[in-house]
């Protein structure tokens, strides 16, 4: 739990970039859509034209995806460390010499085995995923532009509802798949970003 936090708080600038961005994508929504209803015959000219756009406004809709990729090392790690390394069984021949050999090493949090599978760790996990998605796609509206649309708006939707309701039931799974310890991770992770949102909210990101 305090390696998650640690994680989050070091992620944090980058996190707040990423308000930034999605504010600003919101703002540029209507410029993006002129371009694509100017240019709908020429898709090399509509997208020179979006990523004009995106330069001019500094915005960066791929810069996302970076912080998800810095915490794929985290989870593997801790995959690796709570179910390939044998714990609570010390193996020294792991440990570096400056470490202190503990006497034993205790995997439990509330009489649950971190290392074992945990159907309530798992529920937890995705639930908090569900409560995330639910209220960072909750302002989400739909133009009569986009109603006519049909194809972009049942996209979006769609998109969104798999963001709403599949993630979580995935997360969900893949946190009992892989153990207690990082269903744990899972979910302080998404109590963090729930947070985190509503810091943003009440600061207004600019």
């Amino acid at each position: 739990m305090v390696l998650t936090l640690l994680v989050k708080f070091a992620l944090l600038p980058l996190a707040y970039k990423m308000a930034h961005t999605q504010k600003k994508m919101k703002e540029i929504s209507p410029k993006i859509k002129e371009i694509q209803k100017k240019h709908k015959d020429d898709k090399q000219k509509q997208t020179m034209e979006i990523m004009a756009l995106y330069k001019e406004h500094k915005v960066k809709p791929l810069s996302s995806f970076l912080n998800l990729l810095i915490q794929l090392p985290i989870i593997i790690g801790l995959y690796w460390v709570l179910l390939k390394s044998g714990l609570p069984e010390i193996k020294t021949e792991l440990l570096y010499n400056f470490v202190k050999i503990p006497d034993s090493v205790n995997m439990h949090l509330f009489n649950i085995s971190m290392s074992d599978k945990s159907v309530f760790f798992a529920v937890l996990a995705g639930l908090s995923q569900f409560y995330y998605a639910h209220l960072t796609h909750k302002d989400m509206t739909f133009t009569e532009e986009d109603d006519k649309d049909s194809f972009k708006a049942d996209f979006q939707k769609s998109l969104q509802l798999q963001m709403k309701f599949v993630l979580p039931v995935f997360i969900a799974f893949i946190a009992y798949s892989l153990g207690a310890g990082l269903a744990l991770y899972f979910l302080v992770s998404n109590l963090f970003m729930v947070g985190q949102e509503y810091y943003f909210r009440f600061k207004k990101v600019k």
